[in-house]
């Protein structure tokens, strides 16, 4: 078979055998727009006289967090409307201003008008909110010299106040949330409290190409460079005593090491309390273990005391203003799992009454805890200690890896659902984790992939990530889309090598990447909505939106394996009982099962694939899926 006839029957969105009953499905309209339905088709006006787009009756606000489709862009590489501000008013070349389109560790230029204009292609793909990457001021460069790159991911904040000039302006983001609720769409702000820029500097690591942390047993906050050494801070009790007054006996930040802050950068930061060098650890680099973990700098990024109630009051202030300013819709919580538990009893709980005292209904926070790991304890633990709504569901993402982007049995998932009830509201609270299957750290899943099967043909490239998108739309949680994926974007890697621009890239290592179910690379701008992936998203977010069983639906493992293999779940709607059957097949074989279902489950009808219009038995049912084909089955019980 030629490749070019592979690719053909590969795009074909039906990936199970003609004898079955086939769902139909949507072809791109002929004007190369919106495919499908648009997710929200009715206009009316809220009472203050804003239109917005309204869903299943209600506004968008209405919705709970489970039933959105998320998409998460990083804006400096989704779409440059605006040159004028590539350079974030700054003079001079990539070291001063942080702009240079052909380097991947660098600002490219895309911005929040990009956004704007894109909020069609958005919708289209079937997405129902967008989770922007940080838009803070950042500082546009740093790292040694050699060693510099720019802050065109938002992560090196110097200014929680106002948007990165490179992005464009505070009002931009305004016209942004407006233009987004407008089409019922919500927004979620990508937020840091971790960490600042590098700003502060350690004097004893001058010249070091890092800066070993120093633990609060061998350099205690009461001697100046260790046990032996002369006492400071009288009367400091330790940072597990949570009050003002014993934080302002902490006044000698020499603990550990000697803090400096270059001239140039003095009173750079904002809020102005952030150029307090005692407000931060000042103890050296995290190990990412242990005690350094909430207490250690990020590779020099300079680690608040997020203990003392200064910086804890200072950042409700900080993120309660974006609230009150910008009407947002939630939060995710970068590098959640570096702070203090403590910090986020007293923050979580005062951002939800910010948002409730603004009428931001169903107001989403989920954290980031980064474990790859999965058995999902150590995220479960963030919702019960230190009381995080959601965290992001890293164990989904290994399962997927494990089973589609690797050779492990379908048993990973039972492993993985079995874990729902150690969350704080055990299915409740893993209803509403947002999943995803690669995202700008880790990597994206294509890139998996084809590392995993470096000698497989780009047909069954191209069916596996399919297998992995119709998981992440069908399966519990709350799919997070990371752009480019619907372009099949295969970058080399995670971090820098996972962050290419849907607008015409200049970077070599990204333009030598072919897309995955395409002839094309980032070399051109990406925002066609014909290509094979695009359109099975779009599809399964079709039919998700459709079926409050996949929302909001109970989960029931009905057939698993130690090997490669068939994967069945039930989703059950609480509210009508009518069961979907969700079948995944991980092997490069037909599978051909009985499957238990529901005894009222008499018929089906295919929504996606192919199913058997009737069940063999009452309660069984005859499951055939060729090699990484999958199907959606709805049952007519109700």
């Amino acid at each position: 078979m030629s490749l070019a006839l592979a690719l053909i029957l590969a795009a074909n969105l039906s990936p199970v055998r003609a004898e079955l009953v086939e769902a139909p499905l949507l072809e791109p309209r002929a004007n190369g727009g919106s495919i499908g339905e648009r997710p929200f088709d009715k206009l009316r006006a809220n009472g203050s006289g804003e239109s917005v787009r309204t869903r299943e009756g209600g506004e968008f606000r209405a919705r709970p967090p489970e039933d959105e489709i998320i998409y998460f862009v990083l804006p400096d590489r989704f779409d440059n409307a605006d040159p004028s501000n590539d350079r974030g008013g700054l003079k001079g070349g990539p070291l001063q201003t942080g702009f240079d389109p052909t380097r991947k560790g660098f600002y490219h230029g895309g911005d929040l008008k990009g956004l704007i204009r894109r909020l069609d292609y958005i919708q289209a793909l079937g997405a129902t909110a967008l989770w922007v990457g940080p838009i803070f001021k950042n500082k546009a460069v740093q790292g040694a010299p050699g060693q510099e790159s720019a802050g065109y991911h938002g992560y090196w904040i110097t200014d929680f106040t106002t948007v990165d000039p490179h992005l464009g302006t505070d009002a931009d983001f305004r016209a942004l949330v407006d233009a987004a609720h407008a089409r019922g769409m919500k927004v979620y702000m990508d937020i840091i409290v971790n960490h600042t820029a590098d700003v502060i500097q350690i004097r004893e690591c001058a010249g070091r190409s890092e800066c070993v942390y120093r633990s609060r047993a061998d350099y205690p906050y009461q001697r100046r460079g260790g046990v032996t050494g002369q006492p400071i801070n009288p009367g400091f009790a330790g940072d597990g005593v949570h009050t003002a007054d014993n934080f302002a006996t902490l006044t000698d930040p020499s603990y550990a090491y000697t803090p400096v802050v270059p001239a140039a950068e003095k009173g750079i930061k904002v809020p102005a309390w952030l150029n307090d060098v005692t407000l931060y650890h000042n103890r050296g680099d995290t190990t990412y273990r242990n005690e350094s973990s909430t207490m250690g700098d990020f590779v020099g990024l300079d680690d608040l005391m997020t203990e003392n109630p200064r910086v804890v009051a200072g950042m409700i202030d900080i993120f309660g203003g974006w609230i009150d300013r910008y009407g947002i819709d939630g939060f995710r919580i970068d590098t959640a799992k570096h702070v203090n538990p403590e910090f986020w009893r007293v923050f979580i709980p005062a951002m939800e009454a910010r948002a409730k005292a603004k009428g931001i209904a169903n107001f989403h926070m989920f954290g980031e805890v980064s474990e790859h790991d999965i058995r999902p304890a150590a995220l479960a633990e963030w919702t019960r200690t230190a009381d995080l709504p959601a965290v992001l569901d890293f164990a989904f993402k290994e399962a997927v890896a494990a089973t589609v982007a690797g050779t492990q049995g379908t048993v990973l998932f039972e492993h993985l659902f079995d874990g729902d009830a150690i969350y704080a509201k055990g299915a409740d609270t893993a209803r509403i984790l947002p999943t995803f299957t690669g995202n700008h750290d880790d990597g994206r899943i294509a890139t998996s992939i084809r590392k995993a099967f470096p000698a497989a043909p780009e047909a069954e490239i191209l069916d596996r990530v399919r297998l992995s998108n119709a998981m992440l739309l069908t399966l519990r949680g709350v799919p997070t889309i990371y752009s480019g994926d619907e372009q099949g974007f295969a970058g080399d890697g995670g971090d820098q090598d996972a962050r290419e621009d849907m607008f015409a890239s200049k970077v070599a290592s990204y333009n030598d990447n072919r897309l995955v179910g395409s002839t094309r690379t980032t070399a051109t701008e990406n925002f066609g909505s014909d290509g094979a992936l695009f359109r099975q998203i779009a599809e399964l977010s079709r039919i998700r939106r459709a079926e409050p069983a996949l929302r909001r639906g109970t989960t029931v493992i009905r057939y698993r394996q130690d090997t490669p293999g068939l994967l069945a779940i039930s989703r059950i709607d609480p509210a009508t009982g009518r069961e979907v059957l969700l079948t995944f097949n991980t092997s490069t074989t037909q599978v051909t099962r009985q499957v238990q279902v529901e005894v009222a489950s008499a018929r089906f009808a295919a929504l996606a694939g192919a199913c058997a219009s009737t069940a063999t038995a009452p309660g069984s049912v005859t499951v055939t899926l060729p090699p990484l084909g999958y199907s959606i089955c709805a049952s007519d019980s109700k």
